[in-house]
């Protein structure tokens, strides 16, 4: 069992589309990076790495890297499921929180939690998203930015709750299946 944390921070700027959890939410401002700068699935997939001891997302996806400029965060969470699936490790949960004052955030959670649990190949109540403000205080409080913070536990193969007869659910096989 591994336990990972992930935080991450943008910058709110005009110009740009405001993408949380691989959706876009109608928003004056936008965040501001070298992606799409999803702040939430920025922080989920540091945590995913750092329990898997596999770095953290600038590593693996550097800003000075052109191939991931405007990419979505989506496909990033693409390729940490298959070094997670690569290195024997599977997802039992995700808890993560978004700070932001504006806008309201419940309306878009529920198909936050759909994409990502999608993305990873978890069911739906293996993840849980928040939103909080700041009441007005500190740079999410003012609006100047938006950060999010997640918490995840990962299992190797052999210790994960999620396996049946031998085999995990839902898994269609893998080189360490035989080992």
């Amino acid at each position: 069992m591994r336990v990972g944390m992930g935080y991450d921070v943008h910058k709110l700027v005009e110009g740009r589309k405001l993408i949380l959890g691989g959706v876009e939410i109608p928003h004056p401002l936008g965040l501001l990076g070298h992606s799409d700068a999803d702040v939430l699935v920025h922080a989920i997939m540091d945590a995913l790495l750092g329990a898997a001891a596999l770095g953290d997302i600038g590593r693996h996806f550097p800003d000075t890297d052109s191939r991931y400029k405007g990419i979505s965060s989506m496909k990033l969470l693409e390729h940490v499921r298959d070094l997670l699936e690569e290195n024997g490790y599977v997802v039992e949960n995700i808890d993560a929180t978004v700070i932001a004052q504006k806008p309201k955030l419940r309306p878009y959670i529920e198909q936050m939690e759909e994409n990502i649990a999608e993305t990873l190949g978890i069911a739906k109540d293996q993840i849980n998203i928040k939103a909080t403000t700041e009441e007005g205080l500190g740079f999410t409080g003012t609006q100047q930015g938006i950060s999010a913070q997640a918490v995840c536990l990962l299992n190797g193969f052999y210790e994960s709750s999620v396996a049946v007869g031998g085999n995990c659910s839902g898994c269609s096989g893998c080189s360490k299946q035989n080992a």
